[in-house]
């Protein structure tokens, strides 16, 4: 089993990070004449955390560096990665949507159109799985399945890897970050990796207003967080079983009740017993005003259209429904002023800083 280092820590003041420098070259370096200066990384040194927020879990053998993070974000920009270099992750991953696609599904350099909208980016050292489905352990396995899919970037790995081997840019880069003089398939995946951790959103109102500022909150966000964290026989929607924690999600792999029919078997396709169909991950609810549509298809183009489908529409007869659903199958029938206060709450989970934050932008503009 891969050891972790559990370094203490939550960015409590300022998950803000300036990690990734310019993409400028440096001008005194060069490795082209088999000269090389000493490989000398920066540590990234992450500040305490606060009471309430988990600790880091980095893998030992990949120590976030301002230069791994920076490579990664180099990767993570260029449409290098795809077959005929013209699409990056960024084009289905965009910072202004908390690194989501606005699209009910992307679509991929052949014009092939995805079956399940992208997930946001944020907070990933903390997640079990990644996907929908569930189908990958790490974001080593996951940042792989892209560049490798034909509905997306339509190539292979190994020809990624000749392209990005063949530019004195990227070996400049890859140098600083590894002391390697070419990118391998491990090294790709510990640079995506690092920049993919760095990626620390933990600067909303709510944040805010739970680490000691009261003047953080609207009367109406108030009242969705009591709602937010109400069973439903006292009036409440019952939402914290499944997204209660600090993260708001479980991460588990949970049926909701969306359809009858499991059209996708979701986690059940991963594994192969029918009793897993219709599962898909419980994502965070940070950021969730921006990452619209909702839901694994973007069935929910908006957080009311989400809030009535739980308060209204559940599938009580979905197979699998999850047993945390309890009592909101029977129908909550939330007023319209309790759904407008929930929805007010769930918008103070957004953080602006993120999304804003230059130390995930394009490096290249």
């Amino acid at each position: 089993m891969k050891k972790y280092y559990w370094l203490f820590g939550l960015l409590g003041l300022g998950f803000g990070l300036t990690l990734a420098p310019s993409c400028q070259k440096d001008v005194d370096f060069t490795i082209e004449d088999g000269t090389f200066p000493p490989y000398n990384p920066t540590p990234i040194v992450f500040p305490p955390r606060q009471t309430g927020y988990p600790h880091y879990i980095i893998p030992s053998d990949n120590i976030p560096t301002k230069e791994g993070v920076a490579l990664g974000r180099f990767l993570f920009y260029d449409p290098i990665l795809s077959g005929d270099s013209t699409l990056s992750c960024a084009h289905c991953h965009r910072q202004e949507h908390a690194f989501s696609d606005p699209r009910p599904f992307s679509v991929g350099i052949t014009g092939a159109v995805g079956t399940r909208n992208s997930m946001g980016l944020f907070n990933l050292m903390w997640h079990p799985r990644f996907f929908w489905d569930g189908r990958s352990p790490n974001i080593r396995d996951q940042v792989v399945h892209p560049i490798e899919d034909p509905t997306e970037m339509n190539t292979t790995m190994e020809d990624v890897l000749l392209k990005i081997n063949r530019s004195p840019f990227y070996r400049e880069h890859i140098y600083k970050a590894f002391g390697q003089k070419k990118l391998t398939r491990d090294l790709y995946t510990k640079a995506m990796e690092q920049f993919l951790f760095s990626m620390i959103s933990f600067e909303s109102e709510y944040d805010k207003f739970f680490r000691g500022d009261p003047n953080q909150f609207s009367d109406a966000a108030f009242r969705g967080f009591q709602i937010f964290f109400t069973e439903p026989h006292d009036g409440g929607a019952d939402c914290f079983h499944c997204h209660g924690n600090i993260q708001f999600a479980d991460f588990t792999m949970s049926n909701n009740g969306l359809d009858v029919t499991h059209k996708d078997k979701g986690f059940g396709g991963v594994t192969g017993n029918a009793f897993d169909n219709g599962k898909f991950k419980v994502v965070s609810l940070r950021n969730i005003e921006l990452t619209a549509p909702y839901m694994h298809d973007g069935r929910f183009r908006t957080l009311k259209e989400v809030v009535d489908f739980y308060s209204e529409g559940v599938h009580a007869n979905s197979p699998n429904i999850d047993p945390k659903m309890d009592e909101i199958p029977k129908g909550l029938f939330l007023s319209e002023q309790a759904k407008a206060d929930l929805v007010a709450f769930l918008q103070s989970l957004t953080d602006h800083e993120f999304v804003k934050n230059p130390a995930f932008s394009n490096p290249f503009n």
